[in-house]
């Protein structure tokens, strides 16, 4: 595992191309486990706090429960629209909740959260994928980063 700064540091040109399709929209899709270990997919915010990325979600919700029972996850950023443009983006990993006070003020502060209670989750990073379509139009870009392979890209027909 890794954290998304560790990441950033390895693959500097995937890590901003992973990065802006997660900035490009608001809403994304996260997978988690439920408790009888089936999966369960739910719409999710994400940002950039700092060295990581982190989703807070509402108090009690089921993917907090979720993650708090089985930390596995998966995010799927929102695919846009049918172009393509920019690829598509997933990152497998593990959350952590944050809990320490200091932290979770300085992510109210820099994201402007509402107040009230929340949860905060830190991602650490066990791959990377982004996928998209050559600038000639005929095949698929598979490019995929784990920490202990680097970046590796696949072309597919």
């Amino acid at each position: 595992m890794a954290s998304w700064e560790q990441f950033a540091l390895d693959a500097p040109a995937l890590a901003a191309a992973v990065r802006a399709r997660f900035e490009a929209t608001r809403h994304h899709v996260l997978a988690t486990l439920r408790a009888d270990g089936s999966p369960r997919v739910s719409g999710t915010e994400v940002q950039f706090h700092g060295p990581d990325l982190t989703m807070g979600m509402m108090p009690g919700s089921v993917k907090a429960r979720d993650l708090q029972h089985d930390p596995r996850l998966a995010l799927h950023s929102n695919p846009g629209d049918s172009t393509m443009a920019g690829g598509d983006a997933k990152v497998s990993g593990l959350a952590h909740e944050v809990t320490a006070e200091a932290e979770l003020a300085a992510f109210t502060d820099e994201v402007q959260t509402p107040p009230g209670p929340f949860h905060l989750f830190r991602v650490d990073v066990a791959e990377v994928v982004l996928t998209s379509l050559h600038p000639d139009g005929d095949r698929l870009v598979i490019e995929s980063w784990r920490p202990d392979q680097g970046v590796s890209r696949v072309e597919r027909t």
